[in-house]
């Protein structure tokens, strides 16, 4: 069978890489000029399922109130004229009580699990070499008060059989010393969490694709669509007509406005974060554990001789410039946690959009067309899930019962009636 993926992201070319393990003709459509060159381009690095929280919870409109007169709110809402960030949100703030926070948290956790899992499998098989570090990830505190309540929220992971270690300062210091200066009163210290290079990743699994015979199209901007109710023909793509026995989109945040062109109302929106790169030297003394500053929101792995920091989640629609003063705040955290762990003189900017659903479970699947399906809505952990949720499609596809349970991931069952799954009779 003869199947196009729309996207060339991680999760598109992890989706790529099972179909061609299944034996099917693969051809990936993308408008960049290469592999991962948006938002898997410069991400936080981080394969975190001790980090798999929902970010719709009971704090977060609070949050976001204060962030519309606070810039520095970890998440931050920039109100628009658009409908689509209007239905989103009313969506998000529906699940932000205590009861829906804890069960979207737990079908996350369970999903980035199965996918960790996935991912080495694919690693063992390939040889892939993409700065992976397995040493566990280190979520930080800088006060007492603020450490209790991160134990008290890791309790939905600890029961979903998250593995977790809380540490004073000392014990953080013991797993990674390069934070013996920093201004923090412990951590929660997640021994099977680990870091990499999803660019690096992405490009490479790319290649191996290519070598099973699958074809990349670049350059290619999706117009439009040849589709009855039933079926999709062809997708329009740099002026060109692509015909497949099916589809799977998978385009991050811009999945939303090509799906409405075949009468779809994905409920993802993009949500902009920003990251900052710098080089190491052999006079650095950088992390190896990657982690999390949990007052500041700001992640940090190492990645060879760069050191990343994230932060940010703003809801300003698909907006993506930057200016150097959106970095201050991460880049003085940075210094606090780690002093001398890179060449600060020398960053690289980035910022991106991360595909969020209200509930921060992806949408996966089968559509109402029996030849398209989604693979998408992926938000800040798509590094994390995209082995998992490429198996989990590919399964479906040829109608294997997925490894995992799908509540709350399937586009016919799980989504709101504020985003209806045809926009059309």
């Amino acid at each position: 069978m003869h199947i196009i993926v729309l996207g060339g992201g991680v999760v598109g070319v992890t989706t790529a890489f099972y179909l061609l393990r299944d034996g099917h003709e693969v051809t990936v459509i993308d408008r960049q000029p290469a592999p991962a060159r948006e938002t898997s381009f410069a991400n936080a690095g981080l394969v975190a399922p001790g980090h798999a929280y929902t970010w719709a919870s009971p704090r977060a409109p609070r949050i976001l109130w204060k962030s519309l007169f606070d810039d520095s709110q970890a998440l931050r809402l920039k109100l628009r004229a658009d409908p689509a960030m209007w239905r989103w949100c009313l969506q998000f703030l529906m699940n932000c009580t205590a009861e829906r926070s804890r069960r979207n948290t737990s079908r996350k956790l369970a999903l980035c699990v199965y996918s960790q899992r996935a991912l080495r499998e694919l690693v063992a098989e390939t040889g892939i070499d993409y700065h992976g570090i397995q040493r566990g990830l280190l979520y930080v505190y800088r006060d007492a008060a603020s450490l209790e309540r991160g134990v008290n929220n890791a309790g939905v992971l600890r029961d979903g059989g998250q593995r977790m270690e809380v540490l004073d300062q000392a014990g953080v210091v013991r797993v990674e010393p390069a934070l013996a200066a920093a201004p923090i009163e412990g951590g929660i210290y997640c021994a099977d969490d680990e870091s990499g290079d999803a660019f690096v990743f992405t490009q490479a699994l790319a290649k191996r694709c290519e070598a099973m015979g699958a074809r990349f199209l670049w350059n290619q901007s999706i117009t439009g669509f040849e589709a009855d109710r039933e079926r999709v023909q062809a997708v329009i793509a740099g002026g060109e007509r692509h015909a497949a026995d099916a589809f799977v989109l998978a385009l991050g945040s811009f999945s939303a406005p090509v799906a409405r062109q075949l009468g779809y109302r994905l409920p993802v929106y993009p949500v902009k974060g920003y990251s900052v790169t710098l080089p190491v030297g052999p006079d650095h003394r950088p992390p190896e554990v990657g982690g999390v500053d949990e007052n500041h929101l700001v992640a940090w792995a190492l990645m060879g001789d760069r050191l990343r920091f994230t932060a940010t989640a703003e809801f300003s629609g698909y907006d993506t410039s930057h200016r150097p003063e959106d970095f201050s705040h991460m880049l003085n955290t940075a210094r606090s946690l780690f002093p001398d762990g890179a060449d600060y003189s020398r960053p690289s900017y980035w910022s991106c959009l991360r595909p969020m659903t209200p509930e921060g479970t992806p949408v996966l699947g089968p559509s109402s067309h029996r030849n398209l399906f989604f693979n998408t809505g992926h938000g800040h952990m798509g590094w994390t899930m995209s082995c998992g949720t490429a198996r989990v499609v590919v399964d479906l596809m040829a109608g294997r019962r997925p490894a995992i349970d799908m509540a709350g991931m399937d586009w016919h069952t799980s989504r709101s009636s504020i985003f209806p799954s045809r926009s059309f009779a």
